[in-house]
This record gives C-alpha cells, structure tokens and sequence, in this order.
C-alpha cells in the first residue's frame, strides 16, 4: 500500500521535511521513497505541496498521514476537519465533560477515598502549629514532620553536638592539667 509522508531531512535541532510518495513497509527513517510530492519546515513555516499530484495518488488509493492531512488542509487543498496528531492514549477532553464528570459525583455519595481525606484534614486541623516533636515521635505516631519542625529539630541536635564537643575539650584540658601538675 502506498502512503504519503513526511520523511525528516534536515540537522541536528533543525528539522525540515520532504513529503513523499513511499510503501507503507518502508520505515520513516529508511531513506527509500518513490516520489517528492513537496516539502514543509516548520521553523520557516513554509509549505510547498504539488496538489494536483497529491489528488491523483489519492484517487488511486494512497493513504495519507495524519500531519500530512493537516498540512493539505492548511494549504486548502483539501477539504475537512484536521486530524488529532497527540497520542491516541490520552485524547483531547473538553472542560465542559470535566465539569460535568465531577458535579455527578458530588452528587454521589461520599467513597472510601474522599472519606480517608476527611479524615486527613480533620487530624492536621486539629494538630497545634506551635507544638514540637521530633522524629521519633511523629515516626510513632505515623506522621510527617513540617520543614519547620524538621528543621528546629536539626538545629537542637546541632547545638548539642557543639555542646558535647566544647565538654569533651574542657574534659581533655583538664587531664592535661592534673598530668603536667602531677609531673611536677
């Protein structure tokens, strides 16, 4: 079967594409076509198509791809709506189902999941800003820190690390204190 397509010719971050006349068992990137039927850079913005050729391919049962559909149908040589080219896993949704989706289940009674939320809100509503735990705690009770509360914490361990060092220094002067008196 023959198809009509874009084969990319252009550099590195600089794509230009020849739209050709190729079996459809000939990948993209294969090299092989059996006609130029025009061109499109899509940095310039510039398409050059032979119509009337296009037509006559068609007529004879060459399909088109669904980027060189659109590009027909910009330069008005043919006639129609354009294609969707995005994935087909996630088509285009309006705003208007969406809305419609979520006041029906509004409407609908409260699932296991907006329940759970519920409850979510609820406990760190009823948790006090001010209040400090530590890790240990708040890993016992099953809740997450705050970066304040995770950084208070970081800064006490902090302080009595320099605590513990400034002792172990006034410790280890002291012995050499008693050594050089015992000396003596």
């Amino acid at each position: 079967m023959l198809k009509i397509r874009l084969q990319r010719v252009g550099r590195k971050h600089d794509p230009s594409f020849r739209i050709v006349l190729t079996d459809s068992k000939n990948g993209p990137r294969s090299g092989r076509f059996l006609e130029i039927l025009g061109h499109y850079d899509p940095k310039k913005d510039i398409r050059k198509v032979d119509g009337e050729r296009v037509k006559e391919l068609m007529a004879t049962g060459a399909q088109l791809s669904d980027t060189v559909h659109n590009i027909l149908i910009n330069e008005k040589i043919l006639e129609g709506k354009k294609k969707n080219v995005l994935p087909r896993k996630s088509p285009i949704e309006k705003k208007v189902e969406k809305e419609q989706e979520t006041a029906e289940s509004k409407d609908e009674e409260p699932t296991e999941e907006t329940q759970k939320e519920e409850v979510t809100e609820e406990k760190t509503e009823a948790r006090i800003p001010d209040e400090e735990k530590t890790t240990e705690e708040a890993e016992a009770t099953g809740e997450k820190l705050t970066t304040k509360e995770s950084s208070k914490e970081k800064a006490k361990t902090e302080e009595s690390k320099e605590e513990k060092k400034t002792e172990d220094k006034e410790v280890e002067e002291e012995k050499k204190e008693d050594s050089v008196e015992e000396k003596e």
